[in-house]
């Protein structure tokens, strides 16, 4: 019995007022945090490698369908405006094509070689590193993108919240995050969505942290385009430089970035 289907610890959750469904929502997402720890060195192992493989030209690849899939696009998607990265280093790819970000596409998960169908159109090659993120670890769509992976000496790895699952047993490294069973049985969206999300964050941010997307504690290359950004970027400028904000926003439309206008040291 898969750990992700397993009956709730609660029952008779018509009858909770919504204070007790909160309180009891909010306790079982509290276990999340804690049952990713003992995955650390998996994801560090995984990190080090996606790192050399993007210092080297490579990419970086989620796959998943339904809540899984989407995790994965928001992750990627959030990479270019926050790092100033190319939308083309970390890329999210989900069964059913676009269309399914927004709605359920039935049975795109089912098909065991449209995942890799859907990577060969990116060229994908022993450069890239895929990675599988289904939270029950049997989503054939996502098994098979695996397999044909590393038929093609393509490294891999998967986030998925059952043990020796189908998809950890076709990866390179296994990230199982076990976070029991749900509060409504089987909506993986919840503790098991809530660990993908907290995973990929973790992948994604301390990637960027080691390619020097980040100086201090500051998203210097974020992408300047909202007037929140500008204002942020502005007040880094002007602390660091010890200038006029007004100044420091001026030098910071100049030349585009935090980090471009620090490097020239100007004032």
């Amino acid at each position: 019995m898969k750990t992700t289907e397993l009956s709730s610890l609660y029952d008779h959750l018509e009858q909770m007022n919504t204070e007790e469904l909160l309180h009891n929502i909010n306790q079982e997402d509290q276990k999340v945090a804690h049952a990713i720890t003992p995955q650390i060195p998996n994801i560090k192992q995984v990190i080090d490698v996606i790192v050399d493989k993007l210092k080297d030209g490579g990419r970086l690849f989620y796959i998943g369908s339904g809540t899984s899939g989407r995790l994965g696009i928001v992750d990627a998607s959030e990479c270019p405006p926050t790092f100033g990265v190319s939308d083309k280093m970390v890329i999210g790819i989900i069964a059913g094509g676009d269309n399914a970000i927004r709605k359920a596409i039935e049975k795109a998960e089912d098909d065991v070689d449209a995942g890799w169908d859907d990577l060969k159109k990116y060229n994908v090659s022993s450069k890239d590193f895929i990675i599988g993120i289904s939270a029950s670890g049997t989503t054939p769509y996502v098994v098979g993108a695996l397999q044909h992976c590393t038929k093609n000496n393509i490294k891999t790895a998967c986030i998925c919240c059952n043990k020796k699952s189908p998809m950890a047993a076709e990866a390179w490294t296994a990230i199982e995050v076990i976070v029991g069973p749900e509060f409504v049985t089987g909506s993986t969206r919840m503790k098991a969505g809530t660990a993908q999300k907290m995973v990929l964050n973790m992948i994604s941010t301390s990637v960027m942290i080691k390619l020097g997307k980040v100086v201090g504690n500051k998203m210097v290359y974020m992408q300047l385009n909202n007037e929140k950004l500008i204002e942020r970027g502005s007040v880094m400028i002007s602390e660091q430089l010890n200038i006029e904000k007004d100044k420091a926003r001026q030098l910071l439309l100049k030349y585009g970035s935090v980090r471009n206008v620090i490097n020239q040291n100007i004032q």
